[in-house]
């Protein structure tokens, strides 16, 4: 589709002013800006938004439900099938007991992640709230998630790695092999 003025795949961000709408110039730190560190739960992940990186945190919350009832699964901006994939995975492959809880995960400032690149993050979000440890403040975390439990490569995480470091994270979970 032609769209004259960039990409139709991405994403403006405008506020709005006392003279009228004015571009948000740093969308990233507009989205991390309420952010509450040392909340087990809590991932960064640096998407892209048609080319450009932008970094989104991902929260998830786990409550544990009792024996043989079937648990609750809640998403906002992030695709429910997915989780239910990346919980299955996390069940079997990990050891970690993820459908023994009602899962919520929602993205924050109403981002929708419709990426791969965001499994690790989501992935890790859960477990952390799972074992109440929460992430380390400085690290983001990009990867998709495979059926074997293998964490795969997305694209352009150098670009996605700069936005991280522009932004002051210093550490990245990443897949192995991916350009650092």
């Amino acid at each position: 589709i032609k769209h004259r003025f960039g990409s139709t795949d991405e994403l403006g961000l405008f506020e709005m002013t006392g003279a009228g709408l004015v571009a948000v110039a740093d969308p990233s730190q507009l989205f991390l800006t309420d952010r509450r560190r040392g909340v087990a739960g809590s991932l960064i992940v640096p998407t892209l938004d048609g080319g450009r990186p932008l970094l989104v945190e991902v929260q998830a919350l786990t409550v544990e439900i009792a024996n043989g009832a079937s648990g609750r699964r809640t998403t906002q901006g992030f695709d429910s099938s997915r989780l239910a994939m990346l919980l299955a995975v996390i069940e079997r492959r990990v050891d970690v007991p993820a459908n023994r809880h009602d899962v919520y995960v929602a993205t924050v400032g109403g981002v929708r992640l419709g990426e791969p690149g965001g499994d690790l993050a989501v992935a890790l979000a859960v477990m952390s709230t799972i074992d109440d440890v929460p992430a380390a403040a400085d690290v983001v975390a990009i990867g998709e998630i495979g059926l074997g439990g293998e964490v795969r490569r997305v694209d352009r995480v150098e670009r996605r790695l700069a936005e991280a470091a522009r932004l002051g994270y210093r550490r990245a979970l990443v897949p192995v092999g991916a350009p650092a």
